[in-house]
This record gives structure tokens, C-alpha cells and sequence, in this order.
């Protein structure tokens, strides 16, 4: 959530960073300064009226002792008065809060300088691309008919038990979907990463902390008797693992990451773009997530983005990262480098993580602070990357690795299948 003093002391910047991500605020950063106007000269009436009753109290308990009851009776008719009005008033100030904190809501995050104008995923820029794309035997095949062939994910059996876009893992498919996470955790703890086993159900609380709610409510599963979420990733619940902390600026950056099963309803996804692995309404993520210094965060989006490159250098496949234009960058994101592995089989990149600085727009949602050398509180920045989805990673590998005796299993991950063919 932008942070209400920087919109009203930033008005015209706040609307033309916005303007680039084809949306015009004007209207509503208008109305959020007028209430916030408004907010704040119904809370220093406020105060004025209790200063003024405190006064009066202390007053009354002087002319009590002293006696002089009936002016002492005058003074608590004034007060019975000021109260009613502090009351009134404080209900006024409350509601003006909560009209602008709902208007808030509705503004996504400030893009960085850096990124790109554009309207459409066809406009962000390639900043880096890797691997050679595999000369495929005739014949090949894509994954859907692969894993079909070699019956180690089932689709129609995931449609039975629950219904389209939740597959069930089979025998080698199964123990290759089990290796990829513990290769993924490893790397990450290797690298610094605390790991985290969390909930997959989050309260609305959560959702609201790192910007699923409002923006995102008609993609989340919601368990209605008990108003509870599935998470659509790790970073939700990982992430409001400090939600109203204040950390010391020593304890700074912390580093997690966590697999967690992730739940989107993806409404509206249709198509041969979401067959087999593409798109699915329940899949594994590994996470990593930040809290970092200000100062330090752009540093340490570098440092994600290097760390997921070290990944798919081990795994061997062909890949590129795209910096986000402004018109398909995330609601929260400032900036955002996607991740996409070539599918030879498909002829497409399928997108594999996305890697992000939020700045402070999550933490201002989350009251996660930070006690500088000053000792004043501050907002963090927090930053969080896919480390990594595995329904395309493991797409990519089954297509790219193919060969006319089976899935050849990617020299990283053999340790961890303790078989090195799919036949």
C-alpha cells in the first residue's frame, strides 16, 4: 500500500508513474487526499476537544476539594457534552480512516525508473538469455502426451478425485516432482535461505498483508464457514511471518524460502497455451523471500536473480529473463524480472519464476519495520522470487530431455531420483 504522506506531498509523481501502467489516478488521488484532509482535521478537532475535557476534569477535582460544588457541577455538565462530541468525533475520524484506507487498496505499487513502457507482455524487454535449444528427434513430443505415454502424471484421474487442473503424480513422475523440491530447498538454504514449513490456509488478514485481498480475491479458493484462503504461493504466508514486527537494523536481510502447494482458480484460462503442465489450479513453488534495508534491496534483487540463473544453469535449460513492462507487471511489484524456459517440444517460452522488490509497499500493509541507527522506525522492503514453479520446470525437462528411449533425468537431480531414465 503507498504510503499516504508520500501521495500527498507527491501528487503529480505518484499519478505519472502510475500513468505507466496505463492507469489514470488523478481522480482517485484527488479523493484520497481529500479525505485524508479531512481525516486529519476531524482527529486535531479531536484532540482539541479531549485537551479541552482533560482540562476541565482536572478543574473539577480542584473546585471538589476546595468545596465550591456548584461550579464544580457547571464544569461536568461541560464535560458530559464534550464527551458526547469526542464520541461523535472520534466515530467521524475512524470512518474517514477506513474510507481511505479502502481507496488505498485500490492503487497498485509505483513501477521503478527502470522499467519499461508498454502495455502488454509482448513489450518487456529480454535483458538476458541462456542455453542452446535442443535438436529434438522426429518424433517428438510434448509433455501432455509424454507423461501420458509413460503414465506418470494423470490428469484424468486428478479430474475424478477433484476435477480440471489438478494432476496426480505417479511413480517416477512423483519421485521426479519430490527431487526437483529438495534440489530447489537445498539450493536455497545453501545459499543463505531459512527454511519454513507453513500453513496453506491464510486468514483474510494475511491476503490484505502482502496484496493478494483486495486485487486478487475472484483467484483465490475461499473455505466460506471458516473465511479462510489457500494460498496462491509461499510468499503469503512466509511473508506475514513478520507482519507487525519492528526487527533491530542488525537483524537485517533476512532470507527464507519454503515449498508450500500453491491454489489459484485461474478464471478464464482456456486453450492449447494451458494444456497439460502450463496451467494448473494446484501446483509446488519454492519460495524465496526477503526483508531487506532499503538502502540494500535493488542490491539484493540482483543477488535473486543471479541465484535462480545458478539453478537453471545446473538443470541444463535453455532460458531467458525478461524485465516486466509497466502494463504486465504485478499489483504490488515495483520491479519484476520473469523467468521462461524454452519448451521445444511446444516452440514457446513458459514462464518459471518471477523475481520481485515490492520496496515498501507490502511492509506498509504489514507494519514490518525496521529500528535504525537512530533508533526511529522505518519501513522495510521486501523482495520475494519463485525458486522455482515446478509444473513448467518439470514440462521443460520432460520435453527438452526427451530422446527416442525415454526421459533422459538431468545429472543435478539424479542424487535425488536415484534413477537417471524415464522409459
Amino acid at each position: 500500500m503507498l504510503q499516504i504522506g508520500f501521495i500527498r506531498e507527491n501528487q503529480e509523481k505518484v499519478i505519472k508513474a502510475l500513468a505507466k501502467r496505463n492507469l489514470d489516478v488523478r481522480a482517485t488521488i484527488e479523493e484520497v487526499v481529500q479525505l485524508d484532509e479531512k481525516r486529519r482535521a476531524t482527529q486535531v478537532e479531536l484532540d482539541n476537544t479531549l485537551s479541552e475535557s482533560n482540562k476541565l476534569s482536572a478543574s473539577i477535582g480542584e473546585l471538589m476539594k476546595s468545596g465550591e460544588k456548584a461550579k464544580a457541577a457547571i464544569l461536568k455538565e461541560k464535560t458530559v457534552l464534550l464527551k458526547e462530541s469526542s464520541k461523535e468525533l472520534a466515530e467521524k475520524a475512524e470512518a474517514y480512516a477506513h474510507e481511505l484506507t479502502q481507496k488505498l487498496y485500490t492503487l497498485p505499487n509505483l513501477p521503478a525508473d527502470i522499467v519499461p513502457e508498454g502495455k502488454t507482455p509482448e513489450e518487456n524487454v529480454t535483458v538476458f538469455q541462456q542455453g542452446d535449444i535442443p535438436v529434438l528427434h522426429e518424433g517428438a513430443q510434448p509433455h501432455w502426451d509424454l507423461l501420458k505415454k509413460y503414465d506418470i502424471v494423470d490428469f484424468e484421474l486428478g479430474v475424478k478425485i477433484t476435477g480440471a487442473g489438478f494432476p496426480v503424480y505417479k511413480g517416477k513422475g512423483a519421485r521426479l516432482q519430490r527431487a526437483l523440491i529438495s534440489y530447489f530447498l537445498d539450493k536455497n538454504t545453501a545459499a543463505g535461505y531459512k527454511e519454513y514449513q507453513v500453513p496453506h490456509l491464510v486468514n483474510e488478514a494475511s491476503g490484505y498483508g502482502t496484496g493478494q485481498l483486495p486485487d486478487k480475491e475472484g483467484q483465490m479458493y475461499h473455505v466460506g464457514i471458516d473465511d479462510l484462503y489457500l494460498i496462491p504461493t509461499a510468499e503469503v504466508p512466509v511473508t506475514n511471518l513478520f507482519r507487525d514486527v519492528i526487527l533491530n537494523e542488525n537483524e537485517l536481510p533476512v532470507l527464507c524460502t519454503g515449498y508450500t502447494p500453491c491454489f489459484r482458480r485461474e478464471a478464464g484460462s482456456y486453450g492449447a497455451h494451458v494444456r497439460g503442465l502450463n496451467r494448473l489450479h494446484q501446483f509446488d513453488k519454492v519460495e524465496i523471500v526477503r526483508i531487506e534495508h532499503p538502502d540494500k534491496s535493488y542490491e539484493a534483487l540482483d543477488g535473486m536473480v543471479e541465484h535462480v540463473k545458478t539453478l537453471l544453469q545446473e538443470l541444463k535449460l535453455p532460458y531467458r529473463i525478461l524485465r516486466l513492462c509497466g502494463g504486465d507487471m504485478g499489483f504490488t511489484s515495483a520491479l519484476t524480472y520473469d523467468f521462461e524456459v524454452f519448451s521445444t517440444a511446444q516452440d514457446r517460452w513458459l514462464e518459471i519464476s518471477s523475481v520481485s522488490n515490492f520496496e515498501t509497499f507490502q511492509a506498509n500493509r504489514l507494519k514490518l519495520r525496521f529500528k535504525d541507527a537512530n533508533g526511529k522506525n522505518q519501513l522495510a522492503h521486501t523482495l520475494n522470487g519463485s525458486s522455482l514453479a515446478l509444473p513448467r520446470v518439470l514440462a521443460g525437462i520432460i520435453e527438452n530431455y526427451q530422446t527416442p528411449e525415454g526421459i533422459v533425468i538431468p545429472e543435478v537431480l539424479r542424487p535425488y531420483t536415484g534413477f537417471d531414465l524415464i522409459n
